[in-house]
């Protein structure tokens, strides 16, 4: 039995009220729990892939254990692992970082929370293009910091524009967060349109960048995806480039992500990480030193079913009543417009007032769980992850479309 407490008043820290949960897990765990109601849920909330670990990468976990690799390791990351991380920055972006330059953490996530928990002060603020990945603000706050957010634009393809980060520039600006392909948008970014970003940033060096490259190999249509630490190597001594096996390898259950950056700050980042979670787990390490060094060609096939997902949900949605639908370059997310849709009403009389009320709405009449525009910082909009099989983004389609059609 379960104890029912109640928490004096100021039990819990200020920077808690600072934050929300994660509104993309907790979508995800309501449709788990709609589910296990026996609710015919398709849940298209979760950023992650539907395809296994490779079994070689499994095996390699499992060769890890069975060799005794199950104790404490470096903070910053097994040799190995580092090694393998400067290994795949060289060959696959053109960047030249020493191992004594990367570092890994259990997740990307921990690797961004760790960049900034490390460098933020009260006062000090980071640009956050929206529509943003959910987490990113979140932990931006928690650090004491400011989150700029400036708006990018369906019309501009949802890319952020030189002269709106131009713009939103200070001399309290630290850092600047940028993320291709976009979550949630699948937003990437051509090599003179980087250019055109970086030609700002250098004219203020007092700015970092951190660039969040997780969805790098999910592109589409021919795009060649540029990090963009290759397209202006000048910004090299102020720059975080971001990465991690959970997207491209399936293996966002295993927490591993890595960044390289000046040494500087990896030792900065060690220091911070050697007090909360030490290292990331042993086993996992391993098992990304043969994601990283091992065969690479199985991500283009999946990069082709991705691409065969993406133009099936967007052809569906922008067949639907009410729906707007661009079509991403990357990433296994699409971010549709209700712009059409706000101030109708479902059958049973509920108004459609904002994204918010459309994904409620939705769920509960066609059992169909995506997330809110809001959650990414730009209404009235909604994300679905198209990373599970045709079959089921076919029937959530429909579903969606019948709902749609019977608003009035």
């Amino acid at each position: 039995m379960s104890m029912q407490v109640t928490l004096p008043p100021g039990f819990l820290a200020e920077s808690l009220g600072r934050i929300q949960p994660s509104p993309t897990l907790a979508v995800t765990q309501k449709a788990r729990d709609l589910k296990a109601a026996g609710r015919n849920v398709i849940g298209l909330g979760a950023g992650e892939p539907d395809f296994d670990t490779p079994d070689n990468i499994k095996e390699a976990g499992i060769a890890a254990i069975r060799r005794g690799e199950t104790k404490y390791t470096p903070v910053e990351g097994i040799p190995e692992l580092r090694a393998a991380i400067s290994a795949k920055f060289k060959r696959e972006n053109g960047l030249d970082y020493a191992p004594s330059e990367t570092f890994v953490g259990p997740g990307g996530k921990a690797i961004i929370y760790t960049a900034l928990m490390a460098t933020l002060n009260p006062g000090d603020e980071v640009i956050v293009p929206s529509p943003y990945w959910v987490s990113y603000p979140d932990i931006v706050r928690l650090a004491g910091a400011k989150p700029v957010v400036v708006e990018t634009r369906m019309e501009d393809g949802f890319r952020l524009r030189a002269d709106v980060l131009d713009a939103a520039i200070t001399p309290r600006t630290k850092w600047l967060i940028f993320n291709q392909p976009s979550n949630p948008t699948g937003a990437c970014y051509s090599v003179e349109q980087l250019r055109a970003l970086t030609d700002v940033l250098v004219r203020h060096p007092h700015v970092w960048v951190l660039t969040d490259d997780m969805y790098e190999h999910l592109v589409y249509g021919g795009f060649k995806f540029t990090s963009i630490g290759a397209a202006e190597p000048r910004l090299m001594p102020r720059l975080v480039t971001m990465n991690g096996v959970s997207k491209a390898y399936a293996m966002t259950g295993w927490r591993i992500g890595y960044c390289a950056a000046p040494e500087t700050l990896i030792k900065a980042m060690s220091k911070l990480q050697s007090q909360a979670a030490t290292n990331a787990t042993s086993v996992a390490q391993w098992a990304a030193v043969e994601a990283l060094n091992g065969p690479q060609d199985f991500i283009t096939e999946r990069a082709k079913l991705f691409e065969e997902r993406r133009d099936l949900v967007v052809s569906m949605l922008n067949q639907t009543r009410g729906i707007t639908c661009p079509t991403p370059e990357g990433a296994f997310y699409v971010y549709p417009s209700i712009r059409e849709l706000i101030g109708k009403s479902t059958r049973s009389g509920k108004k459609i007032a904002s994204d918010e009320d459309f994904v409620s709405a939705l769920l509960e009449s066609e059992n169909v769980a995506v997330v809110q525009g809001a959650a990414f910082g730009s209404s009235p909009f909604f994300r679905i992850s198209y990373a599970t099989s045709n079959q089921l983004l076919e029937e959530a389609c429909r579903r969606i479309q019948r709902f749609c059609a019977d608003l009035r």
